[in-house]
């Protein structure tokens, strides 16, 4: 229960600081995040929030390269065939990876944004059924197909393991689990009759949602397998377990179609930080194919994809979620000529939000770190 509070705790704060970038937007009319801090805050600084930026999406990209790896190796067992992750990773990159990151024009993927929505609603259903079913402990159908370090194991520190320090590590994978806050000013500017009440109602609701299939995910896993939970749940399923073997399947289409939309984030920061106007067909290929091999060899490197999201979301993710909002938004209002006493207390509350996202940050990243030495 302690860890659903801090689920919803967290999305509720993300969802806050979402709200504020496109009311900052509003405030000073602007369509981006590097115009919106310019305009409220100086743009001699405006390469802060563009690095910020491009480095939390060459995580995110680098998170779902080692997503893939792990799924599609599960997907070869069971289909049974005995593949390395590297040779895996290498044969989805050059097939799927690389054609649809040389894409120019990504509107054709925009539906299988829905269908990576319905993958996850499949996924928390199958995390249901097999936890109700219990299907994974005793004499469960699968409870004996797991390596020792996979079966269920559960202590009896209950919800006082909350106070562990190690809880940071879950906050800042949080962080990267919320973050969408890049393309707030596009979700504001593009939004039909984008008024600001609008806007929030669209930001509240679509938080809620996602506050309410995290919590639901978060404890279903942690209910079938307790401390040995891995850092990618799907991992911790019997590769002959034919419903979590569809999960993994939707999950793999999901990251596979998605995976070109945080790419072309990357790359796009990299041509904005380096101001490279030159955007021929060749340079932007030859780039692609630069960013993507480095993303490649660092996935195959990298031994625990909840290292990523942890440290890229307690440093990252928090300065995008918390900090820079609400310097934003602290910088907007004092722009205003008459700003009224209610944004002034706001900004009040903007900046404790920003306070705390820098404490749980510090804090984050230094046991995220700590964890892998």
């Amino acid at each position: 229960m302690p860890a659903v509070a801090l689920i919803a705790a967290i999305g509720v704060l993300s969802g806050y600081g979402f709200g504020l970038i496109g009311r900052v937007c509003c405030l000073t009319n602007t369509t981006s995040f590097r115009d919106a801090w310019s305009a409220s805050i100086g743009p001699k600084t405006s390469w802060i929030p563009a690095l910020s930026v491009t480095l939390k999406t060459f995580c995110a990209v680098l998170a779902y390269s080692m997503i893939l790896a792990d799924t599609f190796q599960s997907l070869a067992v069971t289909a049974g065939f005995a593949l390395s992750k590297q040779a895996i990773l290498l044969t989805i990159t050059g097939a799927l990876l690389f054609p649809l990151c040389l894409l120019k024009n990504l509107s054709s993927l925009a539906p299988f944004s829905l269908l990576g929505t319905l993958g996850m609603v499949y996924t928390a259903i199958a995390m249901a059924i097999r936890y109700f079913g219990k299907a994974y402990v005793g004499s469960g159908r699968f409870a004996t197909d797991l390596p020792s370090a996979l079966r269920p194991a559960f202590g009896t520190v209950g919800a006082a393991g909350v106070w562990n320090p190690a809880t940071s590590i879950l906050v800042g994978m949080l962080s990267t689990a919320y973050m969408a806050h890049f393309n707030a000013p596009k979700f504001y500017t593009e939004l039909k009759d984008n008024t600001v009440p609008r806007y929030l109602k669209v930001v509240s609701t679509s938080f809620g949602i996602a506050i309410f299939l995290f919590s639901a995910m978060a404890a279903l896993g942690f209910l079938t397998f307790g401390a040995n939970s891995a850092g990618l749940i799907l991992n911790n399923y019997s590769n002959a377990d034919t419903l979590m073997g569809i999960s993994r399947i939707a999950v793999a289409l999901s990251i596979v179609f998605s995976y070109p939309l945080a790419f072309t984030g990357a790359r796009d920061g990299v041509l904005d930080l380096f101001k490279i106007k030159q955007r021929s067909n060749g340079f932007l290929n030859a780039l692609t194919a630069g960013m993507l091999s480095a993303i490649t060899a660092a996935a195959l490197v990298i031994p625990d994809v909840s290292f990523v999201l942890a440290f890229a979301g307690a440093t990252l993710g928090n300065c995008l979620i918390y900090i820079f909002p609400a310097l934003m938004f602290r910088g907007a209002i004092r722009k205003q000529e008459n700003p009224t006493k209610l944004q002034k207390i706001e900004v009040k509350v903007a900046l404790t939000s920003a306070v705390l996202g820098l404490g749980m940050g510090a804090l984050g990243a230094f046991k995220a770190v700590q964890k892998i030495l």
